[in-house]
């Protein structure tokens, strides 16, 4: 059988990661925080943002609250976003070459139905997935395990045989906390940030169906994950 192919969506299938720092800022702004978002993003890219807005706080904020300065966020991103959207360089190549190999393939991210909308509807991408997994259907975002274990339970594949596309580095632990093996997409971080991919790639510009399945046949189990 095939491996299953599970994409992250911000800055994997879409190169929005400089957007996403400058909401984060500019909601920063109106906060009085001096928190830098791009370095911040660095280190907790891939987790829900009310996770990512409780950490710049020295005290405890209260859940609705961070939900709302989410949104704000949210917000802010979408208007900066708006006329930018577009799909990762060679993305739709590559998937319908997947496709047409027999790749099952799904899509797992921290974001919810809304957002999912705002990319993949509007960039016609959601016909490329088998399944499509949000912030909604899990208990746990990344770095947890979850959204990736979905995915690849609502395609009916086991995490072995799954490879992840990820841009984040804790993106890349939660493949591994699920068993899987992942491709690192370098949008936002250098290669050397990863721990152990099965390939480092810039975009999809190039890259095959082969060549990926070459990799995943070289790298015979993933890796353990890092410590916390």
């Amino acid at each position: 059988m095939l491996p299953a192919l599970i994409f992250d969506m911000d800055g994997v299938i879409v190169d929005n990661t400089a957007y996403q720092a400058r909401a984060f800022q500019l909601l920063f702004r109106d906060l009085g925080l001096t928190t830098n978002a791009r370095a911040l993003l660095k280190r907790l890219n891939g987790m829900p943002a009310t996770d990512i807005l409780a950490s710049v706080f020295r005290h405890p904020v209260p859940a609705k609250q961070l939900k709302e300065y989410a949104a704000q966020r949210e917000f802010l991103y979408r208007t900066l976003y708006w006329n930018k959207r577009r799909a990762t360089a060679g993305l739709f190549a590559f998937l319908q070459a997947a496709r047409a190999a027999g790749h099952p393939i799904g899509l797992g991210t921290g974001s919810g139905g809304p957002t999912l909308s705002y990319l993949l509807d509007h960039l016609e991408l959601r016909q490329y997935f088998d399944v499509v997994v949000g912030e909604d259907d899990v208990r746990q975002g990344k770095p947890h395990p979850d959204t990736f274990a979905v995915v690849a339970q609502k395609l009916g594949v086991a995490p072995a045989d799954c490879i992840v596309f990820e841009d984040a580095v804790l993106g890349e632990q939660a493949a591994y906390r699920a068993g899987m093996r992942c491709v690192a997409v370098t949008s936002s971080l250098p290669a050397k940030a990863f721990q152990a991919p099965l390939l480092s790639i810039k975009d999809f510009t190039g890259l095959t169906p082969a060549e990926l399945l070459a990799a995943w046949q070289a790298q015979p189990a993933g890796p353990r994950p890092r410590r916390r």
